[in-house]
């Protein structure tokens, strides 16, 4: 149902006005004030706007002045209402934005056809621009994908699971590109015109868990006020994320499991089941088998997720997609910081090939924009990235030689043993070091290391990351 904005300080024209529109089933909400109207217009209060010329506090030209300061692309539909004769006031409205103007004493019939077509326009403008974002957004990914023979074989592998309604898990190191993968899998999908929706498992408590997903009646419990659909339901006949999946606890699983294997949600407080039609992706930053033979994750929810699964490859993987990566990063952030820098000098996409990518694609896109910010000349150079240089140093971050000879010989390590232990004691060494930078702000820190809560909680548990005692 439509909600219609009246602003007109006659009491009269004003009841007149809500009797019309309430009697064709518009919602109805009224002022007389300009500055109030504006307000209300700015919160997104209204559908489409009735504006008087005079008006106490703002005028109308003034408000049609405010609003496309505010918000120049797109506006909330608004109708002049101005007196018989006054044409001058109606085309200076309708340079400023207005859709169209009412002269009085209006006919009534001319009143709604006019909101009619106000609203249909305002549909239409808004479906132009969310197609117009989604098409840019969509070239801005599959320019961040790359061309390696490792990406090849992946975006094969989508082309071959997209058209089916096979659940499919997305595995990758944090930064690695799961989500990025996920859109594409849904926009050439059978479901692409229908929803896509997203869960972060690591955001929510989990005593909200059930809710989230599968939604709530008025009155299930103290400060529900009103009903709400849960994931499941508004995703109907469309695609479901669930992004690292892997953090869900123990009896949130169960409860995901009892779902998908009935098709159907009772949401908390309700009594009849509701069935629901949804394809569903999940990604991980861990190996979910290992999960589920370590028992941390339930095998039977596994095997109704892992219809297909797609591994990503760590950036320093597929080092012949970085430069094409680095310049797409760099058009970017150019925009973003008002710069023009061309490229990179051969003494920088040197340092960016050899780098180890920690964070993967997340972590160069935000060591470009740094880079970007930093550098005043037309191309960027090393000394500006010379924060990467601390990170590479073997000295740091590596295992001397000489031990790693005498684990081989003495332990009988093995290559992978000895891999193990580098990424650990890297992990452990970037790791303390941003929880340091970050004063032991573990939100912050997971935010600059790409990764979510609970897993960097998880790191610092098992890399043995001591921590200040006031801080732990």
């Amino acid at each position: 149902m439509k909600t219609v904005l009246i602003v007109d300080d006659d009491p009269d024209l004003q009841q007149t006005l809500v009797r019309i529109l309430e009697h064709e089933g518009y919602l109805t909400i009224t002022t007389g004030n300009g500055n109030i109207a504006l307000k209300k217009i700015q919160a997104n209060m209204a559908d489409v706007v009735i504006l008087d010329f005079k008006l106490p506090g703002l005028d109308g030209i003034s408000i049609l002045e405010n609003l496309k300061q505010y918000n120049p692309e797109i506006m909330t539909p608004v109708i002049m209402l101005t007196a018989f004769g006054d044409i001058k006031n109606a085309i200076k409205a309708m340079k400023l934005g207005a859709y169209d103007y009412i002269t009085k004493p209006f006919d009534n019939d001319e009143l709604i056809l006019t909101i009619k077509k106000a609203l249909r326009i305002r549909y239409l403008e808004k479906e132009v621009i969310t197609l117009r974002n989604k098409l840019n957004e969509h070239k801005v990914e599959e320019k961040e994908i790359g061309s390696s023979p490792a990406i090849r074989k992946i975006l094969k592998q989508v082309e071959l699971i997209a058209p089916t309604n096979m659940n499919v898990i997305i595995q990758g190191k944090s930064g690695t590109g799961k989500e990025v993968f996920a859109h594409l899998i849904y926009r050439k999908s059978l479901r692409v015109k229908k929803s896509f929706i997203a869960i972060d498992c690591g955001a929510i408590p989990d005593n909200l868990v059930e809710s989230e997903l599968f939604g709530y009646e008025k009155g299930a419990f103290t400060g529900a006020n009103q009903q709400k659909k849960g994931k499941f339901e508004i995703a109907d006949q469309g695609t479901l994320l669930l992004d690292e999946i892997t953090n869900l606890s123990t009896g949130a699983q169960a409860k995901l499991l009892r779902a998908i294997e009935e098709s159907e949600i009772t949401p908390l407080g309700g009594k009849n089941p509701i069935p629901f039609d949804v394809r569903i992706i999940s990604t991980a930053n861990i190996d979910i088998l290992e999960a589920v033979e370590q028992g941390e994750f339930r095998e039977d929810l596994y095997q109704r997720l892992n219809e297909f699964t797609i591994k990503l490859p760590l950036l320093k993987d597929r080092r012949e997609d970085i430069p094409t990566l680095a310049q797409n990063f760099l058009e970017k952030s150019n925009i973003n910081l008002h710069k023009n820098i061309s490229g990179f000098s051969p003494q920088a996409m040197k340092l960016l090939l050899a780098y180890e990518w920690y964070g993967n694609i997340r972590e160069m896109k935000h060591a470009i924009k740094r880079a970007v910010l930093l550098e005043q000349s037309d191309s960027i150079t090393a000394e500006v990235l010379d924060f990467l240089e601390i990170r590479t140093d073997p000295n740091k971050d590596t295992l001397p030689l000489q031990n790693i000879i005498s684990d081989i010989i003495v332990d009988g390590s093995t290559l992978k043993d000895i891999e193990n232990d580098i990424i650990s004691n890297t992990e452990k060494t970037v790791i303390s070091e941003i929880l340091r930078e970050t004063g032991n702000n573990k939100s912050k820190a997971a935010k600059l290391l790409g990764i979510d809560r609970n897993t960097l909680y998880n790191k610092i548990k098992n890399l043995n990351i001591r921590l200040n005692s006031a801080d732990e």
